[in-house]
């Protein structure tokens, strides 16, 4: 098991291949491990939002990104007791790119990946699983993959998603959502610029994305009550997308069961993100609700936060294991702001609205105030494009080796 790798990651999500092409960037030799065979997965995470765009532009990546086809939402909409309320505002961000740009994940993954090729010290290796982490005089030096082969780094970065494996060595705080998602897409039949929707009746939630030629649709559903659902059958549960649809929604395309795609929702996070030789970021440090759509751009800056520790005194071969907890420390209190939001959400809304009722009869106050004044919708605006303490890349550009 000799290799002269500075870091491995495992998973070849968005802020694995983020933070791989960081530190190779910076003039590390990086492998990451991802266990499918493509990036080819639907209804992952769609949305980039402008703090992630940020970070392209200060890497001089941003125009071929936005060269790419993709769709670009800038403001936030609710339809509630039969009206339309417009509750949140993007364009008027002081940033490069102020509004969601809408591209496949697989797209910005592969994207991703050809920028990251300019550097010599990168790889990216497909059909790679790895089962277990290697470890070796009380810290983790590599990983075992699961044709039995290990390989080994001084540094193995966790990057796997939710079900990590770094989560069986690290402590976990669970925090507990009250709602599954139903994905699915209906067709569109005009193209226009357009925006997050949400649509809210008494029981029944539904989130409508903007993707040009057709909507993305997210139905909310008590947590575990996928199966009961399903067994009712696919026209019952068009009829409950129905009775919160707006009455221009053509619902014709939903008439197959496997059209759902089911994401079971988390939210939770490690209480500590790093041991000897091992740091977990993005989704395996924190698992997102989907409110907002930020759990992509949240682990984005996690990769450059952790680049910016840790990239030059791991070239360097510095002892890297006392640097480990500076990114939690970076990173954990917009962990915590976000999820705290994320979690009032889930209990004093969605959940409370899930569980049915009285039909609704009136926008909350609130809701009143952002649709009446637009400077106020600039808030949400703010914080779903820019989230809480924005990262800078700061890990340099290795001159010798990124040539």
């Amino acid at each position: 098991m000799t290799s002269d790798l500075d870091l491995i990651v495992v998973g070849g999500g968005p802020a694995g291949v983020m933070a791989g092409l960081l530190f190779a960037r910076a003039g590390c030799k990086v492998q990451i491990l991802e266990k499918h065979a493509d990036f080819f997965r639907d209804f992952r995470g769609d949305t980039v939002h402008p703090s992630t765009m940020e970070i392209l532009d200060q890497l001089g990546m941003l125009e071929r990104f936005l060269a790419r086809p993709h769709d670009r939402v800038d403001r936030a909409e609710l339809r509630i007791a039969g009206r339309e309320w417009t509750i949140g505002d993007l364009s008027h961000l002081h940033t490069a790119a102020p509004f969601i740009a809408m591209m496949p994940q697989w797209d910005f993954l592969d994207f991703l990946r050809g920028e990251a090729a300019a550097f010599p010290t990168f790889d990216l290796q497909m059909s790679a699983p790895v089962t277990a982490f290697v470890e070796s005089g009380g810290r983790v030096t590599g990983v075992r993959l699961g044709d039995g082969s290990e390989r080994k780094a001084k540094l193995t970065i966790a990057a796997d998603g939710r079900s990590s494996i770094a989560r069986n060595l690290l402590p976990l705080a669970d925090l507990g959502a009250p709602m599954d998602v139903f994905w699915f897409r209906v067709g569109k039949k005009e193209r226009a610029q357009g925006a997050l929707r949400g649509n809210v009746e008494r029981g029944r939630l539904l989130v409508m994305i903007d993707r040009g030629d057709y909507w993305q649709c997210a139905f909310l559903i008590p947590k575990g009550a996928a199966e009961a659902y399903q067994a009712r059958g696919i026209d019952a549960i068009r009829e409950e997308v129905a009775a919160a649809a707006p009455p221009d929604l053509d619902l014709a395309d939903l008439d197959e069961i496997t059209d759902l795609h089911l994401l079971t929702v988390k939210l939770d996070r490690l209480t500590q993100w790093w041991r000897p030789g091992l740091l977990a970021i993005g989704d395996a440090a924190h698992a997102m609700s989907p409110i907002g759509g930020i759990g992509i751009n949240l682990a984005i800056q996690d990769a450059v936060a952790a680049a910016n520790a840790l990239a030059v005194p791991l070239r360097r071969g510095d002892d890297i294991d006392p640097l480990l907890h500076k990114v939690q420390d970076r990173r954990m209190l917009p962990t915590q702001i976000i999820q705290a939001g994320q979690k009032a959400a889930q209990d004093r809304v969605i959940g409370r609205l899930l569980q049915g009722g009285e039909p609704i009869r009136q926008a909350p106050m609130l809701i009143r105030m952002l649709n009446r004044f637009p400077m106020l919708r600039r808030i949400p605006g703010r914080i779903i494009g820019l989230g809480f303490r924005r990262e800078r890349v700061r890990s340099p550009l290795d001159s010798v080796r990124g040539e």
